[in-house]
């Protein structure tokens, strides 16, 4: 900021990639400055680039390369979701990194052979996570308790079948707020389920793929609520009935449901009602 102060008159535009977590200190500290703002999707900037033809790709490139698709695409402006939906977020990534890092001492157990310090040190260690885990499930459920909206948000999405509080909990974290999105199609494509599809005239037919081009969290999050909804919900059995006999492929039918699970929980975000088979 103080080179924005020294270098630049009047209204500024400041364009930055997104960069996992470490672009957000940046992107709140500019926003509560006043500073106009956007975080682009690197892989809009990397295209950018091959469009323009680059051959050098250095830091200084990519910076000019950035600041280039600003002044050109004008992308949308960043705000940052409210607080409340920012520490659900954190909550709901440190738990699933317990449970990661939960998973890895188990394995690590189970390929252990011989009783000694390395057993008892790893049984420890899963111990203290299983401690871990039950604390920070506590803290969520406080935390939804605490905040009337977004509990009231998790229960419209558990009203689903096949989706329970937890997978309710990564949604809404992930999403952190629903008005970014102005349909159930670009919730979608945020989390990568859109299908890619490669056709040019006759001769050459690909084969269809999600896009994969968003959210692996929310993939990972529907996968196995698909596997429910397939079983117990009515709306799914329909669909997933439909695309069978149209000879779609086991796991094409398991990506279109998650991409209809998706489009189900916007239904009910959007309009404040609980699921009913009806409305689907």
């Amino acid at each position: 900021m103080r080179w924005l102060a020294q270098h630049t008159t009047g209204a500024v535009h400041v364009g930055l990639e997104a960069t996992g977590i470490y672009h957000e200190a940046v992107a709140l500290a500019l926003h509560e400055a006043g500073y106009r703002l956007s975080v682009i999707n690197p892989s809009a900037v990397a295209a950018y680039a091959m469009s323009q033809l680059q051959r050098a790709k250095t830091d200084p490139t990519d910076a000019a390369t950035v600041a280039d698709f600003v002044r050109t695409q004008t992308p949308p402006a960043w705000t940052p979701a409210p607080p409340e939906w920012r520490a659900l977020q954190a909550l709901m990534r440190r738990l699933e990194a317990l449970h990661d890092m939960r998973t890895q001492e188990l394995n690590r157990l189970e390929a252990t052979v011989h009783d000694g310090p390395v057993r008892t040190s790893i049984q420890t260690t899963l111990a203290h996570l299983e401690a871990q885990i039950r604390a920070l499930k506590r803290e969520i459920r406080d935390h939804f308790d605490q905040h009337p909206p977004l509990r009231a948000q998790r229960d419209l999405i558990v009203s689903i079948p096949g989706i329970g509080e937890q997978t309710a909990a990564v949604v809404l974290g992930e999403l952190l707020d629903l008005k970014r999105f102005t349909s159930a199609r670009h919730l979608a494509a945020f989390s990568g389920l859109v299908p890619r599809v490669r056709q040019s005239g006759t001769s050459v037919r690909g084969r269809g793929r999600i896009a994969k081009l968003g959210s692996s969290r929310l993939r990972k999050a529907l996968y196995f609520p698909a596997l429910t909804a397939l079983r117990h919900n009515p709306t799914v059995r329909t669909f997933a009935a439909r695309l069978r006999t149209a000879g779609k492929p086991k796991m094409v039918i398991v990506a279109a449901v998650m991409r209809k699970l998706l489009h189900l929980i916007y239904g009910v975000l959007h309009s404040g009602r609980a699921f009913s088979p009806t409305m689907a």
